[in-house]
């Protein structure tokens, strides 16, 4: 991969969940095209995938569930690579320009450039940029995972067979809610709104004075959360609700 040029602004506006958040950022990525195996889009609507009340396979990585928000959270913001800002021609915002514009090679992760950005250990090169938090070991490797699967644009549906809300806690339950779909904006040195959701009194704070619920519930007075980004499963929705309802805890 040749040397890149990253610089990275962020500018915040406001309070978080109460008003928009903008960040923005610079960086050069390219992405060569190697004549790759292409992914296949196996919905069969060239998008996000309805699941169609299809029940989720634990060992299955489902895009639109699981991949997508990792990508929105930590790329997709504004001054990187949404449909809007779409630096160096990186959209990472749905199934098809992930796939096109992030070089995404099924069954191969060594060359698909996604791949490579995200576990890059130059600080010029890497993705997300510094001081932004790297991706956790987890999630490049549920990313791996589903490329090695084929890519595919699969999704299914979490409440199939019902939500379990019985023992949710914030260490096995909301923490990895959080982590994927809102940590790569509010974590690090530099949370977006001052909010940071990497510890549990960041989430506590913001859980107890209703601002998180209101976000992620999408309710009026509130700016819609992962911002940018479809809205959570009604079950991670209540599963955080009866974490919250119980006050919170460390648990």
């Amino acid at each position: 991969m040749s040397l890149r040029d990253s610089m990275v602004v962020f500018a915040t506006i406001g309070a978080i969940f109460t008003v928009f958040t903008i960040s923005s950022c610079q960086h050069d990525i390219t992405f060569m095209d190697d004549g790759g195996t292409t992914p296949i889009d196996t919905t069969g609507n060239g998008g996000g995938g309805g699941s169609n009340g299809t029940p989720c396979d634990p060992d299955v990585v489902y895009f639109e569930s699981q991949i997508l928000p990792i990508l929105v959270s930590n790329c997709a913001m504004s001054g990187c690579h949404s449909a809007a800002s779409h630096a160096d021609g990186v959209v990472l915002t749905d199934y098809q320009r992930v796939i096109q514009t992030g070089k995404v090679r099924a069954f191969n992760p060594g060359n698909s450039e996604l791949y490579e950005v995200i576990t890059d250990n130059d600080s010029d090169d890497q993705m997300p940029p510094p001081p932004r938090a790297r991706l956790t070991a987890q999630q490049i490797g549920l990313i791996a995972d589903w490329i090695e699967q084929g890519a595919q644009n699969l999704s299914c549906d979490p409440n199939a067979g019902g939500c379990n809300l019985n023992g949710v806690t914030y260490n096995a339950t909301v923490r990895p809610i959080l982590q994927n779909a809102c940590m790569g904006c509010h974590s690090g040195s530099a949370p977006l709104g001052g909010i940071n959701l990497s510890t549990h009194a960041g989430v506590a704070a913001v859980a107890l004075n209703g601002r998180l619920y209101g976000a992620i519930n999408h309710a009026a007075g509130y700016s819609a959360m992962p911002q940018g980004g479809a809205k959570l499963a009604q079950c991670a929705i209540d599963q955080i609700k009866v974490w919250v309802d119980a006050g919170a805890p460390n648990n």
